[in-house]
C-alpha cells in the first residue's frame, strides 16, 4: 500500500514538474498595438506581450526570408517552383496546386499576400529550406534576430500548431522590418487581387479599398486565433502600423481596428506630431517594358458594380471600365460590409507587373503633394483578347484629392482617369 502511494506521488510531482517547465501556450485572447512608424512611439497598446496564434500573419515572415533570397539571388522573380506531395495536401485556403506542379515564385508571393495559400507557402518553404520544418526553424532564427524574442515558428503557412505563437508587439517589429529592408517588395502587399490559372483571388484585406492611406498588409484567421489584422497606414504625412489579434469577426476586427487608427491620427495630431514630407520610393526596376495596352479594347472580368465602378475620367486616352470579380471565400464566409467609399486615380493596363508598378512610381513621383497617403495599387486582371494584364492605380484617395491629381498628372502628359472603389467585402 505504502509502495502505491509513494508511486502515486512520484507520478504527481512530475507532472507537476513537467507543467512548470513547459512553455507558456498561445491563447486567442484580444491584443492590439498601434507605433508611430517613423519615431517608434507606442500610440496605443492592449496585451501587446501577451502570447498569441499569430495564424496566417506567419507568411509575413515567410515572404520576409523569400525577399532575403531574392536580395541574395538565390531565388528568381521568374523562378518556377515544384510543388510536393505534402505541399499539395495542406488544408486551405489554397490555390490547389497538383503534385509536381510548378508556380513562378513571384505568382506564389501574390498567392501569399491574397489568396494566403497555404500549399504555396509549403512550396515557398521547401525551396528554401528543403523541408518546411528546417525552413520554420529558419524562420524563428531570424525572427529572434529580428528583436521578436516571444516568436516561435512551427510551420510557414500559420495553419493550428500549438508551438506557433507570437505577440502583437513582435508583429510590430516584422511589419516594421519588411517595410526598411525591403521596400522594393514590400508593394506586394497592397496588391488587391491575384489571378492565377482562369480564377482571380481579392485579398482578404479590406482596408486596403476601405481605408485611406492603407498600403498593406496581411490578415489572419484560425479558430484558434481568432480574426487577426496587421495594417499600415499613411496619412497627411503621418505613418502607423497597427496590429489587432484575436477578433471575435472579420467585421468587428476591421471596424476595431479604423477606430484604433482614427485615434492615432487624431493622437498624433494633438501631440504635434510633424508630418513627413513624402519621399518618393527607390524604384527597384531599372528596364521596365513601358508599352501600355489599351483597356478599352480589352474585355473586362465580369463586373461587380457595387464594389468598383468607373466614373467621368478627368482626362484620359481612352475611357477605362473598371470591374472585379468577387472574393473566393469559400475558406471563411464572414460578412462584412465596412467602412467608407475612396477614389483612385488609374494610370494604366501593362503586360507586365514591372511597369505597372513604374508607372505608378512616376506618378507619385510627379505629383508627390497632390497624391499624399496614396498607395500603389496593381490588380492583375486575365483577357482572352489581351492576356493577363496589370491594373496600375494610386489608390485611397478622397475625390477632390483624386481629380486634382489626375489634372496635375495630365499636365506632365501622364494619361490618367479617376475612378471610385466602394469597399465591402469579407476577411
Amino acid at each position: 500500500m505504502s509502495r502505491k502511494i509513494a508511486l502515486l506521488l512520484t507520478m504527481m510531482l512530475a507532472l507537476a514538474g513537467g507543467v512548470a517547465l513547459t512553455p507558456a501556450a498561445a491563447q486567442a485572447r484580444y491584443a492590439s498595438i498601434v507605433v508611430d512608424a517613423e519615431t517608434g512611439q507606442v500610440l496605443h497598446a492592449v496585451n501587446a506581450d501577451t502570447l498569441n496564434y499569430p495564424a496566417s500573419l506567419t507568411k509575413m515572415m515567410t515572404l520576409y526570408l523569400v525577399f532575403e533570397a531574392l536580395e541574395k539571388g538565390t531565388l528568381k522573380l521568374d523562378q518556377r517552383l515544384a510543388a510536393s506531395k505534402r505541399a499539395v495536401g495542406m488544408a486551405p485556403s489554397k490555390l490547389g496546386l497538383k503534385v509536381g506542379e510548378t508556380i513562378a515564385v513571384e505568382d506564389a508571393i501574390m498567392a501569399l499576400t491574397t489568396k494566403s495559400a497555404n500549399d504555396v507557402a509549403v512550396v515557398l518553404a521547401e525551396a528554401l529550406g528543403g523541408t518546411e520544418i528546417t525552413f520554420a526553424q529558419l524562420m524563428t532564427k531570424r525572427a529572434q534576430e529580428l528583436g521578436m524574442s516571444r516568436t516561435t515558428f512551427r510551420n510557414a503557412s500559420g495553419l493550428p500548431n500549438r508551438g506557433q505563437k507570437s505577440t502583437a508587439r513582435d508583429m510590430i517589429r516584422l511589419a516594421k522590418a519588411l517595410m526598411e529592408d525591403y521596400p522594393q517588395y514590400y508593394h506586394y502587399f497592397s496588391i488587391e487581387s491575384f489571378s492565377y490559372a482562369g480564377r482571380t483571388y481579392r485579398s482578404h484585406n479590406r482596408l486596403l479599398k476601405g481605408y485611406r492611406g492603407t498600403d498593406g498588409i496581411k490578415t489572419g484567421y484560425t479558430r484558434a486565433s481568432g480574426f487577426n489584422l496587421v495594417s499600415s497606414v499613411q496619412r497627411n504625412g503621418r505613418h502607423v502600423i497597427a496590429v489587432v489579434l484575436g477578433g471575435k469577426t472579420a467585421k468587428s476586427r476591421d471596424n476595431h481596428m479604423v477606430k484604433l487608427l482614427d485615434r492615432s491620427f487624431t493622437k498624433m495630431a494633438s501631440m504635434g506630431v510633424k508630418a513627413v514630407p513624402p519621399v518618393p520610393g527607390r524604384n527597384p526596376f531599372q528596364n521596365p517594358d513601358a508599352t501600355t495596352i489599351e483597356v478599352a479594347a480589352v474585355e473586362p472580368p465580369a463586373p461587380a458594380p457595387t464594389r468598383s465602378r468607373a466614373v467621368k475620367p478627368v482626362v484620359a486616352s481612352s475611357q477605362i471600365a473598371t470591374a472585379s470579380d468577387a472574393s473566393d471565400l469559400s475558406d471563411l464566409e464572414v460578412d462584412t460590409e465596412i467602412l467608407t467609399d475612396e477614389w483612385a486615380v488609374q494610370v494604366g493596363a501593362f503586360s507586365r507587373f514591372k511597369a505597372a508598378h513604374f508607372s505608378a512610381k512616376t506618378a507619385l513621383e510627379t505629383a508627390p503633394e497632390a497624391l499624399q497617403g496614396a498607395r500603389v495599387a496593381i490588380e492583375r486582371i486575365e483577357s482572352d483578347a489581351a492576356g493577363t494584364l496589370y491594373r496600375s492605380q494610386l489608390a485611397g484617395l478622397y475625390e477632390q484629392q483624386a481629380r486634382t491629381a489626375c489634372q496635375e498628372l495630365a499636365a506632365a502628359s501622364i494619361n490618367c482617369v479617376v475612378v471610385q472603389h466602394v469597399a465591402q467585402g469579407s476577411n
